[in-house]
């Protein structure tokens, strides 16, 4: 075995080892720093100390103020809109007609065909 790999396994062994004990001994505190996130603040209801969230009254006020907003949109929007009596463009169609369909239809037989027979 390599001495390098033997050493760091009783390493980590120690690192257990003391681990358990602090554990035993009542000492929380690992032996190793901790890495990543800290643990949440102290809090009464274990969200870091936020406590409580948005009143019933704030959430009234902050839908009064949304449906102001919204209704002011409306308003903004119905104005920019072009009137009701001048006659609306009929809108343009995209796509293919039917007889580029059909063409296309045709062409993609013939090159299914000269696959089949290709295969064959």
């Amino acid at each position: 075995m390599d001495i390098e790999r033997i050493v760091s396994e009783l390493r980590g062994e120690i690192d257990r080892i003391s681990h358990a004990i602090g554990l035993l001994e009542g000492n929380n505190t690992p032996a190793k720093a901790r890495v990543g996130r800290p643990p949440a603040s102290s809090g009464s209801n274990g969200r870091g100390g936020r406590t409580g969230g948005i009143t019933p009254a704030g959430r009234r006020k902050l839908a009064q103020a949304m449906k102001r907003r919204w209704a002011q949109r409306k308003v903004a929007s119905s104005a920019s809109a072009p009137t009701a009596n001048v006659a609306a463009k009929p809108k343009k169609r995209g796509g293919i007609t039917a007889a580029g369909r059909k063409k296309l239809s045709e062409a993609m037989k013939r090159r299914w065909a000269e696959k089949k027979r290709k295969a064959s």
